[in-house]
């Protein structure tokens, strides 16, 4: 597939949208995009999944947390006290 860069295509083109969609301490449930990204930045961890595109998402309802360094993110599951 022939692609242009913004440089050669004689236009601007438009963003891609990356970067980090919900951030730490955000409820999120399963499937939820946490991180779109080229490459692997950010490493995915527990309960989160990546996918063909390095993009990170949620497996399990639950609350995002990021490592201190910023370079893994979990999903920790919220314990319902309904139930």
């Amino acid at each position: 597939m022939a692609r242009k860069t913004r440089k050669t295509n004689g236009r601007d083109s438009i963003g891609r949208r990356l970067g980090v969609k919900r951030y730490d301490g955000q409820i999120v449930k399963a499937g939820t995009i946490i991180v779109r990204q080229r490459g692997t930045k950010i490493h995915a961890g527990e309960a989160v999944g990546t996918g063909r595109d390095h993009t990170l998402f949620a497996l399990a309802d639950g609350i995002v947390t990021f490592t201190k360094e910023g370079r893994i993110v979990n999903i920790t599951p919220v314990v319902d006290a309904a139930v």
